[in-house]
């Protein structure tokens, strides 16, 4: 996969894990997916911005 798609496929997993906590789950593991969700979310944009080093 290149770098690019391999961001937007964190990023995605982490909506579907987010969505999935908010609606489907409760207490505090709805909580712990949304926050998990969140975390995917936020290392797969971030991972769209860090510069890539070809050898």
């Amino acid at each position: 996969m290149q770098p690019n798609t391999t961001s937007l496929v964190v990023t995605g997993l982490g909506v579907a894990v987010t969505a999935l906590g908010a609606t489907m789950l409760k207490g505090a593991t709805g909580y712990a997916a949304m926050g998990f969700g969140a975390a995917h979310i936020v290392l797969g944009i971030l991972d769209m911005f860090r510069p890539t080093i070809k050898h």
